[in-house]
């Protein structure tokens, strides 16, 4: 189960991987550059594009475009073939302080688009992060869903949407929670401790959730990601080559590869030379295509 390097991308804040079947290729970004990438898994050719604001998540619409949560709200993007994009504020995001940003974001199994806020400066440990929902048609400001968090995170859904997963990977939470989902209205309810990660190695960041329906957390500051089973018991530890992986996706022709993208820190990068790059594991499970946002 060796990671291999498939992309030395040196994205400062690499996140949001999302596996494109039709297209046989993998999309992340690199939230403070703003940057939108794609991994050619064919040639090993990789696209890039770049957005007006930090680009912190995304999810795929059935049409091949994009919609994504940025500094301000969501927005819709198409990556043209030219190298330009086009970008368009579908639903703005009244922060609580203007210091703040999205940051971890996916749909659930209907095809609703989640995206929680956070404080560009963790330092600063203000729990001002909320959960907001994106559907077709809303336009913002948006209502909150969910508050208190310090990094809301590690946002999954189960293989049949009712349960749905949250983190929060500052180091003063690192708490994962499991929450009962009403996939008809797409509200959470029934929030109880899933994962205290103050008992394991990292802190929670990005996460996937397999076909077996056990949670898949990158332990960010240890070099693992984690798979926990739907009843919480650790199941499993993979290692990546570096010591922040940020999230974690499945894909490939059968869904059974495990992408993961990282971090490249400013201080130790002589120490960490793969560091910000995508990996490939083989998890030695399968994963749940990707919902697409219902447009």
């Amino acid at each position: 189960m060796q990671a291999e390097l498939i992309v030395d991308a040196r994205n400062t804040v690499g996140e949001s991987p999302v596996w494109v079947p039709e297209e046989n290729a993998l999309y992340w970004v690199d939230i403070p550059a703003g940057g939108l990438q794609r991994w050619n898994a064919e040639t090993g050719h990789v696209d890039a594009w770049t957005t007006p604001e930090m680009l912190a998540c995304i999810a795929r619409c059935s049409d091949g475009s994009w919609v994504a949560g940025m500094e301000s709200g969501f927005f819709h993007l198409h990556a043209n073939n030219d190298g330009s994009l086009d970008s368009e504020l579908l639903a703005h995001v009244d922060h609580a302080r203007p210091d703040m940003r999205l940051n971890d974001g996916r749909c659930d199994r209907q095809g609703r688009f989640w995206a929680g806020s956070m404080v560009l400066n963790m330092g600063a440990n203000a729990a001002e992060g909320t959960m907001y929902r994106f559907s077709h048609g809303q336009r913002g400001p948006l209502d909150p869903r969910l508050s208190g968090f310090i990094v809301p995170n590690g946002l999954g859904f189960s293989p049949d949407g009712r349960t749905m997963y949250l983190s929060d990977s500052h180091a003063l939470a690192q708490q994962i929670w499991a929450f009962d989902y009403d996939i008809d209205s797409g509200t959470p309810s029934n929030r109880r401790l899933f994962v205290d990660m103050n008992h394991f190695c990292g802190r929670p960041d990005g996460a996937a959730v397999d076909a077996d329906g056990c949670y898949w957390i990158c332990a960010n500051d240890a070099g693992l990601i984690h798979r926990f089973t739907p009843d919480g018991r650790l199941d499993r530890s993979l290692a990546v080559p570096v010591k922040k992986p940020t999230m974690c996706a499945f894909g490939g022709s059968r869904l059974d590869t495990l992408f993961v993208t990282s971090i490249r820190p400013g201080d130790d990068r002589d120490e960490q030379s793969l560091a910000g790059g995508v990996f490939a594991l083989d998890p030695g499970v399968k994963g749940l295509p990707e919902p697409l946002f219902q447009a």
